[in-house]
């Protein structure tokens, strides 16, 4: 293919504005789909997208449009995610492309998102196509929007915005034809060695892990010994192609055109995402700067209900397909084996939860999630040392902290002025400090410091339910901060249960400890006897209830006993089952839910 006529581009937005539709529209366009295999969202594949609405894995689709110059160009299109929790998508898909369209839905203009994926391709420098969506829709505010995508880049005061309908298909001739001549084609050198990106990769259980790759300099041919450049690792291309969007073998890669290449290789870990892929014979000497390592933001214990091997060998190709998905082996006392899972949010670790149950059939119990922590901790006759604490089964004794410090985040809200005093009381509510406030078009900017641990589970959901929809929310990590934090103990029946321990601030161990256990007295399944409940703080009973028993009538044996008699008969049934069975406690899903419904 003739390099001049190839286009790589991604299109970005803030979730829910219209990027899967406008990748329909284009396949459909360009007759890459047939309309007997034309279906709403193709690209979103997987059933928790389909099931959620929205784009989970960024995907890889090569159209071929004639332009109205007779000329046949090759757009190599990528589909990425809108929300936040799948930023790393993003960043991964933006380092294989040459340009960008930034699409904004005009009935919401631009959101907190849309910032954040502008960002993102303005620091690599990636041109910038505006388009704006949804302009058939009656509440559309044409003009308003338009002027928050030039107030967003001064480079795009003077550039034309396209206007655009994803769902209808208006528009979208003459955005094909501002791709083709807007954005710039790839660069590089044929003659040069083999160097290509591996910017995605996902594992097939016979052809084992099938490496996305962008071709930079060089030949990628079928049957080639290849090799990656970050390990050594050597490889044979099995085979070569594309995707349109199902893969379909070709003989070859050439220079700026993205595919994909079957490597063969069974171990999973292999295969890195951001490694370099090169020729055995004939090597390049320079290898691709790659990514820099995603970091988790959120952890969770994840167990099996039934086969620990199996949910194993799951999340391990789980985390193949997701690099940013970080998995450790953890014993618990009460959950027997399982992983200490990190995650970029709490969405992210629901997506992991269904695919776990949709894609392999693995039935599991995930623990409430936590963030990390870094603890001084001093011991006699040792120095102080700085730990830090992913886990808060992990979390040293109270008598030993100096000191501990939690993450946070610079909150950056977007809302219209009318929700303004209700999102600012939220804020504060979750221990949020005010930094700055101003205006960006018809919207007001918060911006906070904000504890993450606070915001990390359902702080979006109720921005969205006070704001009505329309406020939008970004963070940006800027360090730890000392706090006073405790670690709270939780015992049912007198034994400590391991994975119910969760840290809070002191400030709110009464209240939270409080409706804990009052929660866990309606889900713990009950037994013959009343189990106690119990929440401990520095070794302290802050908060307890009893578990009431299914209890066995002494009377019905059809003997005339006194009142006195019966009662006796229920304490000793009472304890001996309590004493059998102090440590053969079983927890469903649910009681671990009452962790994240505290306030």
């Amino acid at each position: 293919m003739n390099l001049k006529l190839i286009r790589n581009f991604a299109i970005i937005s803030h979730i829910d504005h219209g990027k899967s539709t406008l990748s329909d529209r284009l396949m459909e366009k360009t007759k890459t789909v047939s309309d007997r295999e034309m279906m709403p969202h193709l690209l979103d594949s997987m059933e928790v997208e389909q099931a959620h609405g929205v784009t989970v894995k960024s995907r890889t689709v090569q159209n071929t449009y004639r332009a109205n110059d007779g000329q046949d160009y090759q757009l190599n299109l990528i589909d990425t995610p809108g929300h936040v929790d799948f930023n790393y998508e993003v960043k991964k898909s933006l380092s294989a492309i040459d340009g960008v369209i930034l699409l904004v839905d005009a009935t919401q203009g631009v959101q907190a998102q849309t910032v954040a994926n502008w960002r993102l391709a303005h620091e690599l420098g990636l041109p910038i196509l505006p388009v704006l969506n949804k302009i058939d829709a009656a509440s559309a505010q044409i003009d308003e929007s338009e002027e928050q995508i030039r107030q967003l880049d001064p480079a795009l005061a003077e550039r034309k915005i396209y206007h655009i309908s994803a769902k209808t298909g208006l528009g979208i001739a003459d955005l094909l034809e501002a791709i083709v001549h807007e954005l710039p084609a790839p660069v590089g050198d044929e003659n040069s060695p083999l160097k290509a990106l591996v910017f995605d990769s996902e594992y097939d259980a016979f052809q084992g892990v099938i490496a996305q790759v962008r071709v930079i300099d060089g030949t990628l041919k079928k049957g080639a010994a290849l090799q990656l450049m970050a390990n050594g690792q050597k490889l044979l291309a099995k085979e070569v192609g594309i995707y349109q969007p199902n893969r379909l073998p070709v003989n070859e890669l050439t220079i700026g055109e993205v595919g994909y290449v079957v490597t063969g290789i069974k171990d999973p870990k292999q295969v890195t995402v951001g490694d370099t892929l090169t020729s055995q014979n004939q090597p390049t000497k320079t290898a691709l700067p790659g990514y820099q390592q995603s970091q988790p933001v959120v952890y969770a214990g994840i167990y099996p209900v039934d086969d620990y091997n199996a949910l194993q060998e799951a999340l391990q190709k789980l985390a193949l397909n997701d690099t940013s998905l970080v998995l450790r082996d953890e014993q618990s006392e009460a959950m027997g084996p399982g992983f200490r899972a990190g995650f970029l949010g709490i969405f992210h670790l629901q997506i992991i939860k269904e695919r776990l149950e949709t894609e392999f059939g693995i039935e599991v119990v995930v623990t409430a999630p936590n963030v990390s922590y870094r603890v001084q901790v001093a011991q006699k006759g040792q120095d102080i040392q700085t730990v830090t604490v992913t886990n808060p089964t992990k979390f040293p004794d109270f008598d030993q902290i100096l000191t501990v410090e939690e993450p946070v985040v610079k909150a950056t809200i977007m809302t219209p002025s009318d929700s303004v005093n209700q999102l600012m009381k939220l804020a504060d509510d979750y221990r949020g400090v005010f930094m700055d406030m101003g205006n960006q078009g018809d919207y007001v900017r918060l911006v906070y410091q904000m504890p993450l641990s606070e915001i990390a589970y359902d702080f979006f959901n109720q921005l969205k339910s006070l704001s009505h929809g329309y406020a939008s929310f970004s963070t940006e990590a800027i360090g730890y901060q000392e706090a006073d934090l405790v670690k709270v103990d939780v015992q049912v029946n007198y034994a400590q249960v391991d994975a119910l321990a969760f840290v809070t601030h002191r400030s709110r161990v009464a209240e939270q400890t409080q409706q804990l256990v009052h929660e866990l007295k309606m889900t713990i399944p009950r037994c013959l006897y009343p189990m106690p409940v119990q929440a401990l703080v520095e070794g302290r009973v802050v908060a307890r209830v009893d578990v009431p028993p299914l209890r066995k009538n002494a009377a019905v044996n059809g003997q005339a006993r006194s009142i006195s008699k019966k009662q006796a008969l229920l304490r000793r049934q009472s304890a001996n089952k309590r004493q059998a069975a102090q440590s053969d406690i079983e927890l469903p899903q649910a009681v671990f839910n009452a962790l994240l419904s505290l306030k």
